[in-house]
């Protein structure tokens, strides 16, 4: 079997569902990699782990394959908590999931387990409360409450440890804050990555999927009237 053969072989799952609803014939499956990775931030390096889904298939017989991260957790406060990081996973890949099955692509709902981390800091939603998404916050907004967010965006190099070899990436990341009902709470996405020092191409492909992601979810805060300002990656 060939690797596919196009000019923009497919980046996001947005992009399997659009080639679909164009007719093309689409297989797909899913693996889990959750990476040890150290992250260089600014003058607060630190080590977390990293929710990654490897998507791959075929397009009409033409193999296709890209990754998206779903999550980063630790067990301190530079990023969500572990636990946290495990649960916010499996929701959007849910919502993935329930997207691709909609369009008419067949998938196994497999998800994320991390269970002696799970066991380990099963003791932290009590004391911290329920995990909310950024979707949950644009609910809130919906049911009519005031919502309003600030967004930063940032790119953060960082190093992927595999069994037997390190990955230095780039990843493109968006910072929530978002203040409602009283109370103010923190939230973060990976919109893209890209191998660090490949900046003339991979960088502008992953600038480009990070943007179209930040763009359907601002139709979304303005759907339901949230109140911010729009930041894209340059």
């Amino acid at each position: 079997m060939q690797p596919l053969a196009m000019n923009n072989p497919p980046k996001r799952v947005t992009d399997l569902i659009e080639l679909k609803q164009r007719g093309e014939k689409i297989t797909c499956r899913t693996d889990f990699e959750i990476l040890p990775v150290d992250f260089s931030h600014g003058a607060n390096p630190f080590q977390a782990y990293i929710f990654l889904c490897c998507y791959t298939g075929t397009i009409d017989g033409k193999e296709f394959t890209f990754r998206k991260c779903y999550s980063r957790g630790c067990p301190h406060n530079l990023c969500p908590h572990v636990s946290q990081a495990v649960m916010i996973a499996n929701r959007y890949l849910q919502r993935d999931y329930r997207r691709l099955e909609e369009c008419g692509i067949d998938i196994e709902r497999r998800m994320f387990t991390l269970e002696d981390m799970i066991v380990k800091f099963n003791g932290y939603h009590e004391a911290h409360g329920p995990t909310l998404t950024i979707h949950d916050y644009i609910n809130i907004a919906k049911e009519g409450n005031d919502v309003s967010v600030d967004i930063t965006i940032e790119y953060v190099p960082a190093v992927e440890h595999f069994a037997h070899f390190e990955n230095k990436q780039t990843f493109l990341m968006v910072d929530f804050t978002v203040t409602t009902l009283g109370r103010s709470g923190r939230y973060e996405r990976c919109l893209a990555c890209y191998p660090t020092g490949e900046e003339k191409e991979e960088r502008r492909i992953a600038i480009g999927v990070a943007n179209e992601r930040l763009r359907l979810l601002y139709q979304e805060f303005d759907d339901a009237s949230i109140i911010y300002k729009k930041c894209f990656f340059e």
